[in-house]
């Protein structure tokens, strides 16, 4: 008998007994966009995310260590949370595409596996069909009876200011962050920070004036660092930011951390269409079947075998703590 239906409805029921209380929600030091998007035949049918829409094409550079998982597997989840404990990082930010949708179902088992973690969960309110002020109106509610009481939205351009404000101040007890450089724009929106999440066009030379802008129109700031970006298999993009055996991930934490942050974000855990991924990889499945040449992390750090595979979650527990200490210089290491 399969538990997970079982499972699922205790962590819905556990996660709406932690409704939004009218208290703003602490600002975490670190948070990483997560996504709860994968499935296997075994387990949910088909391959999902894993694969091109309509082929059997292998849709990433890379290969997670774990193999091809799906997030409606508990154990999973459950030790993908851990693993991001373990690097520090205090909130996942998951991807949230609607009512229904695959990640919307998957919420409570991210919020329970989290909470087993003592991690924080937000939402990432992404550009599904038919977004609007209405429904995300609509979105914030339902979220928010999950526990829920950070969002990021991602291009909220495609909303007018105008609405997003009446949207804001209408509601009480959340955060509202946009992806945007566009600062200006936020805030006659109105909302409470900002974000960037794209780490190919918006790199380390921009974090310093990004802050410097966000603060002037008392937003908070939250550049996104990430290892790199390789998306060629997955959607033929030619654009790719080398790992740079981790000198990328560093150059990208330093200059965050020295632009003075509210917060950092990361892009992120396992977005392995993109290749900006920190879960552990390893150079392809067992015997390679399909001869494909992966992508993995050996080198990185000076690291190689088993070692390496953790090479940028390891990496991430170092900056944190550096984070940590330039935002607290007098409290104990």
């Amino acid at each position: 008998m399969r538990v997970f239906p079982l499972l699922l409805a205790l962590c819905a029921t556990l996660a709406v007994a932690h409704v939004s209380s009218g208290a703003a929600p602490l600002i975490p030091d670190v948070s990483i966009f997560y996504y709860p998007w994968y499935g296997t035949p075994a387990r949910d049918g088909a391959w999902v995310h894993w694969t091109r829409p309509d082929t059997t094409s292998y849709a990433s550079n890379y290969y997670p260590t774990r193999g091809l998982y799906s997030s409606s597997d508990a154990r999973v989840v459950l030790a993908q949370m851990r693993e991001i404990a373990a690097a520090g990082i205090q909130e996942v930010v998951s991807s949230w595409w609607g009512w229904g949708s695959p990640e919307d179902r998957r919420l409570p088992l991210v919020i329970w596996a989290a909470r087993q973690a003592h991690v924080d969960v937000a939402a990432h309110i992404e550009p599904y069909p038919g977004r609007s002020v209405l429904t995300v109106q609509s979105d914030l509610e339902h979220l928010q009876q999950l526990g829920i009481k950070r969002f990021f939205v991602y291009q909220p351009s495609d909303i007018a200011d105008a609405d997003w404000a009446a949207l804001r101040d209408s509601v009480r007890g959340i955060q509202l962050f946009a992806e945007t450089t566009a600062i200006g724009h936020a805030a006659a929106a109105h909302f409470d920070g900002v974000y960037t999440y794209d780490i190919v066009n918006r790199g380390a030379g921009t974090y310093e004036r990004f802050c410097k802008a966000a603060h002037k129109l008392k937003l908070l700031c939250f550049p996104s660092v990430g290892p790199g970006y390789d998306a060629t298999r997955a959607t033929g993009d030619t654009k790719i930011k080398p790992r740079r055996d981790g000198r990328t991930y560093d150059a990208m934490w330093k200059a965050a951390i020295d632009s003075k942050p509210d917060g950092v974000t990361i892009t992120s855990y396992n977005e392995w269409h993109e290749g900006t991924q920190i879960e552990p990889a390893r150079a392809g499945p067992p015997g390679n079947a399909a001869k494909l040449s992966y992508e993995s992390y050996e080198g990185a750090y000076g690291l190689h075998g088993k070692a390496a595979q953790r090479a940028y979650l390891d990496r991430t527990h170092f900056w944190v703590r550096a984070f940590a200490r330039s935002q607290r210089p007098d409290e104990p290491d």
